[in-house]
């Protein structure tokens, strides 16, 4: 429900603030019945009821704007894709006003990933996937999407040769979908340079980003070609491991139409509740992550020099084969950290066992520390040689590096690595 006093208001964030007011502020008002709550509220209803039956009908038809059932809408739901629109999509909304940004939420990350490759590729169509991806991802595109006619090739995104070789022998691919930074190595690619190779060979194919690592305060793939960016909500814009959800935004009329109407027609809506949480989670982002950053930057330099370490994967780091990409792309480059031990399976069996602080858990991006294992946990359902050639090993270890005391946890990871 945007009407001409909602819509107004929202576009003076689009184009007037900064990202941190706009975090706090945008959207607040898009949706709601009037401003008389300082916080959003949550309209924890499942039906809407209507003044009369030419309401109803109207609203059904989509004569009029409103809200009728929350699968469909709600306004809690609303206030949060407003706010999206605004952190994604403000600088292109100033190069181009008549650009219209679209956000639509999901229930999780993996909802928001199906209904957008289902909103974008039909039975015998192609989807250009990135070779290393969440491994969820993965499964989702070769275990079941191929069960529906939806063809899956994978290409690494880093070899823009074998990228363009990819894109002219799958002339019916209709979608790219790739991650940048990385789950779980920490890779980053040109988005410019693969939104500029698509466009010049198949303009009809849709590149998506998967935005989960960075969120939009460090990167926003929309300004760098990209016609679609995915975010986990469960992760950095929540920030609290708190829910589990999606979003997505697009400036494409095209996509938004084709992603409501799966949406809506598959029921991957997510709650009022789990929206308004990471509402209030997004009003903090700018002051996590920049904790998150520092946290991160001390963790790896100590563990580049530790000897029992025998590969750091972080962007930020100098020896980083993505170094110059990622300050050249992104604000900073984010709180992930994957490192490989050298006494490979055991060595990461043991630390996962001796870690304090460290909370021992998948997901990532919560205030919290978090460290997992991906060969034998996010990543155990690729097969071994898959996963071995794209560089998950079996002694890689993943961090998820939180806002605490950066000294505590170097201790913490001094005390644990002295045992191995």
């Amino acid at each position: 429900m945007e009407d001409s006093k909602n819509a107004d208001y929202l576009e003076r964030f689009y184009l007037n603030y900064g990202f941190g007011t706009r975090c706090i502020h945008a959207g607040e008002h898009v949706g709601q019945p009037q401003a008389a709550t300082h916080t959003g509220a949550i309209y924890q209803t499942s039906t809407f009821i209507f003044k009369n039956a030419e309401e109803g009908a109207d609203i059904f038809s989509g004569k009029k704007d409103g809200y009728s059932y929350s699968r469909m809408g709600n306004p809690t739901v609303k206030l949060l894709e407003a706010k999206m629109n605004s952190l994604e999509g403000a600088e292109i909304k100033k190069l181009n006003p008549d650009l219209r940004v679209s956000t639509q939420a999901f229930s999780s990350g993996m909802g928001a990933i199906s209904s957008t490759l289902m909103a974008l590729a039909s039975q015998g169509d192609t989807i250009i996937l990135g070779d290393v991806l969440y491994a969820a991802t993965d499964h989702l595109a070769f275990n079941v999407l191929n069960r529906f006619g939806i063809n899956s090739v994978t290409v690494n995104p880093a070899d823009l040769d074998a990228f363009e070789r990819c894109l002219k022998q799958n002339p019916k691919a209709k979608a790219c979908l790739i991650e940048t930074p990385t789950n779980p190595l920490l890779s980053v690619y040109d988005i410019k340079a693969i939104s500029k190779l698509i466009k010049s060979i198949n303009p009809s194919i849709k590149l998506v980003v998967d935005n989960t690592f960075a969120t939009p305060y460090l990167q926003r793939p929309l300004e760098l070609g990209a016609d679609v960016v995915v975010h986990s909500t469960t992760k950095y814009i929540c920030g609290h491991g708190t829910v589990v959800g999606g979003l997505v935004t697009t400036h494409s009329e095209e996509v938004k139409t084709s992603l409501y109407t799966v949406l809506k027609d598959v029921g991957a809506n997510p709650s009022p509740f789990d929206t308004w949480l990471v509402n209030l989670g997004l009003k903090t982002l700018p002051l996590r992550m920049e904790k998150h950053c520092d946290n991160a930057m001390k963790i790896a330099q100590y563990l580049e020099h530790h000897p029992k370490v025998k590969q750091v994967n972080y962007p930020g780091l100098e020896s980083s084969p993505y170094y110059a990409l990622a300050k050249k792309q992104m604000k900073r480059p984010g709180g992930m950290i994957s490192f490989e031990l050298k006494g490979g399976l055991d060595a990461g069996r043991k630390m996962m066992d001796s870690i304090h602080l460290f909370s021992l858990a998948v997901s990532l991006g919560s205030v919290d520390s978090l460290i997992q294992h991906p060969a034998s946990m996010t990543h155990a359902s690729v097969p071994r040689d898959k996963r071995v050639a794209s560089g998950i090993t079996d002694g890689l270890v993943r961090m998820s590096v939180g806002v605490e005391d950066c000294e505590d946890l170097l201790s913490a990871l001094e005390h644990c690595l002295g045992k191995l």
